[in-house]
């Protein structure tokens, strides 16, 4: 006879995923072989926090996502090995510019024009900062190295997940929240894995968190009720070790999760 109790698991199973937030997560391309591809860090950090992580590919029209957005609860902006393309932003490519990906830059920005429009949390992470940034009229420091004078090396290569400077974060805000209204006086620590960085900021952000050389850690949106935050750092790398970072997910997620209902 035929047992139905794995059939119920299962669909309890289903309900209990349906319950987490629907957090889209953008992806890379590989331009050798034509892969969509991310690491997982994002999407282990986003369910680890209570999310349900969606991969999104790089198809750059704006239905897609337009379509796929008005089905999530979130979006996340993930580091990329490519750099935004300075010309959006109205400056010429620095030669240390790293690679450009038109699909990459535009998947993004149309991303977060339909994040904009639905009220969605969104949370930027190195690439996803930068561009958030752009998208918002700001522009970017194109190499930090050769452009900014005394600075700290910020692409601090093995381990990935190793704190390797501080950062000092602003006494107010979404960040400030975070990271712990009775912690002002301790300073933070982050992995730091960018030649780039935030140079003016764009409309309706502000910078939260900087590192000792000046350069520009966190941003977040001005509006009261809208969760946008870039970070320059990686809490993916880390959110199993560094309390910070796993607090920024878990804010994320809960966001997700209440602007949902």
């Amino acid at each position: 006879m035929l047992k139905l109790t794995p059939f119920r698991n299962y669909l309890n199973i289903e309900v209990f995923m349906r319950s987490r937030p629907r957090i889209g997560i953008t992806t890379r391309l590989e331009l050798e072989t034509r892969r969509f591809y991310l690491g997982r860090d994002y999407s282990e950090a986003i369910f680890a926090a209570g999310g349900l992580p969606v991969h999104l590919p790089l198809i750059d029209r704006s239905e897609y996502i337009s379509e796929v957005l008005s089905e999530l609860d979130g979006l996340l902006l993930p580091g990329s090995d490519t750099d935004p393309d300075p010309g959006r932003y109205g400056e010429d490519p620095h030669p240390r510019l790293k690679k450009v990906i038109p699909e990459k830059d535009q998947t993004d920005l149309l991303a977060l024009e339909a994040a904009e429009s639905s009220g969605i949390p969104v949370l930027g992470i190195c690439f996803g900062m930068q561009i958030l940034n752009v998208a918002r009229g700001g522009s970017l420091v194109q190499d930090i190295g050769s452009q900014i004078d005394g600075s700290l090396k910020h692409d601090q290569g093995l381990p990935l997940e190793r704190n390797s400077h501080r950062i000092r974060i602003s006494e107010s805000g979404l960040l400030r929240t975070i990271a712990g209204a009775d912690r002002t006086e301790v300073p933070f620590s982050v992995n730091s894995h960018h030649h780039q960085s935030v140079r003016n900021v764009g409309r309706e952000l502000r910078p939260v968190a900087w590192a000792g050389d000046g350069v520009i850690e966190a941003i977040e949106d001005v509006r009261d009720g809208r969760f946008v935050l870039g970070v320059q750092w990686h809490p993916e790398l880390s959110w199993k070790t560094d309390p910070l970072s796993a607090a920024i997910f878990s804010e994320f997620v809960k966001r997700c999760s209440t602007d949902q209902q």
